[in-house]
Parts: C-alpha cells; structure tokens; sequence
C-alpha cells in the first residue's frame, strides 16, 4: 500500500451520466461505513468532505457532448484535489458521482508518476470501456468517455487538465469485466490496442487468470490506480446503477479480484463511481462497494501464508 492514510473526496455530480441520482452516491457510501471499512484495515483516514461545482442544467449534447463546460469544471476540482492528497504522501479515494470524474482523477494520478519518475498502471474495472468519441457516442453523455480523453481523444477542455496530452498511454490500461460496447466504440478500442478482459474471456479463464494477466509486470516503482465503476458488478448483486448489464462478475469473482489486488501492495489512489442511491435497494449496492473496498484495502477470510 503506498500510504497509511486515506483521503475521501466526495464528487457528488451526475453531470456526465445518462439519468439523475449518481450525485447521492458518495453519501450512500459514506452511510454504508467506508471510513469506519478503512480504519478496520489499520489506515488512518480524512473525509475531506464534498467538492462543489455546477448544477446539472439537464441539457440536450451539443456537438456531441452533453454539459461539457460543467464535466470540465467538476474534473479541474477534482485533479486538484487528487493531485494535492498525492503530494502530501495520502491515498485519495474519489466518491462519485459519474464516471466522468475519472478524467479528472487519473489525469492528477499521471501528474503526480511523472513529477515521482513512476510507472502507472491503470485497472479500469467497468461493464463499458467508456472509449467513445464526440464522433461515435449515441448519446453524448461523457461517463462514455473518459478514458478515450485520458488517452488524447476528446475536447481540449477535457484531454489537458493535467497538463500533458495524453495523459494515459493506453498500454498502461487493463479493462476488467467489459460487457457492453457500442459498436463504433469496439472498432476504436481495438484500433487503439487496449488491453480488454471482458466476461468472455473471464468465462474461459477465469477471475485469477485474468488478474494475474492484468497485474503482471509491475514492480515497486509501479503506482497502481483503481478506478472501480459499480455496474461492473451483476446487477443481481449490485442494482444500485444507472447503466445496469446482465452477466457481470459474481460476488466472489468481484472479491476475488479486489483481493488479488491489495496482494499486490500497490494500490495508491481509487475511484468509486456510478452508485446510484435512487435506484438502490436499501443501500445494498453501497454496502457490497463498500465490502469490496475494504477487501481491495486487505481484508480476507483467514490469513494466508505467502507462497
């Protein structure tokens, strides 16, 4: 782990997403006790509280985009949060809101390996690969597309928060539990040589294959990013999402993965997002996230000896 102390940025915006509610999701979580989670883990953490930004004008896209002046507001609030909480040696754990928020994060997350001299590897643990274009999105809503503007492709607003374009090469992505790509999207994806574990493959090879492929290859100068979208998640077990689609990971399958991770003992920053309270079934979508969480932060069934 590379800090002992854990920072809770709140980012309660939908301004990215396709309906209303994914502003609610970082309190959801916050009741679903993931401060009290982390603590159980010996951390040590900070609620910075909510960052503030703009309303959600509920407009038609644009030439493209769906309210990208607000997108771009929240994501310059949330580099310069995430980017600081790295500076001062803390894991930043981002409570969305959107997936739209994942620009902001993960382009401060890049920063802050270029100015250490670090590598960074990028989980992307998603039901969608969230890789559309102005160009190709049937909807212009910009959770669709975060991590096509991390890699270069997208309004100028967007690809520069961080200061450097790209701020991702996609080399360093991996794409857990993919489930659902628009077409155009797919072609782009693999155009673009992104490195995807979709259900399929997950069928064939299961969970631990998958992890172990996707982990491969760091060592301790890798900084690992989480950015960990609830639909990724069944919606048998988690229905608590806008953009719910059948046949994802099961319970233990998700464990699996969040434990096989905090083995690695590189995690240093996280994103929660898309938790949709307003659709939720008494929290229980929160409370499995936050489950996840704190397995993703080390809790097992039984210590294990290492091999």
């Amino acid at each position: 782990m590379a800090s002992h102390t854990v920072s809770l940025i709140g980012v309660p915006t939908d301004v990215g997403a396709s309906a209303r509610g994914s502003s609610m999701g970082p309190e959801a979580l916050r009741v679903a006790g993931i401060r009290e989670a982390i603590i159980r883990r010996g951390m040590t953490v900070i609620d910075r509280g909510n960052l503030g930004g703009p309303a959600n004008p509920c407009l038609p896209a644009v030439h493209g985009y769906r309210h990208l002046h607000e997108v771009a507001e929240w994501n310059r609030s949330v580099h310069d949060a995430v980017h600081a909480e790295l500076a001062a040696q803390r894991l930043p754990i981002v409570l969305g809101g959107d997936h739209c928020l994942g620009i902001g994060s993960i382009s401060a997350v890049a920063r802050h390996c270029r100015e250490a001299g670090r590598k960074l590897r990028v989980l992307w643990l998603d039901a969608h690969t969230d890789f559309n274009t102005a160009e190709l999105t049937p909807t212009g809503n910009l959770h669709g597309m975060p991590l096509a503007c991390l890699c270069g492709f997208g309004p100028p607003e967007l690809v520069t928060i961080g200061g450097v374009t790209p701020a991702l090469d996609p080399q360093w992505l991996r794409l857990i539990g993919i489930r659902s790509v628009d077409a155009g999207e797919a072609r782009f994806v693999q155009q673009q040589a992104l490195e995807v574990f979709d259900m399929r493959c997950i069928d064939e090879i299961g969970m631990r294959e998958a992890m172990e492929l996707a982990l491969a290859g760091m060592d301790g100068e890798t900084h690992l990013h989480v950015s960990f979208d609830v639909d990724f998640l069944d919606p048998q077990i988690a229905p608590g999402v806008v953009t719910t689609v059948q046949g994802g990971p099961s319970y233990r399958e998700a464990q699996l993965c969040m434990e096989m991770i905090a083995d690695t003992g590189r995690l240093g920053s996280l994103d929660v997002t898309e938790l949709n309270p307003a659709l939720d079934v008494r929290n229980q979508t929160a409370v499995l996230a936050v489950e996840l969480i704190e397995s993703l932060f080390g809790k097992t069934t039984l210590m294990r000896r290492s091999p």
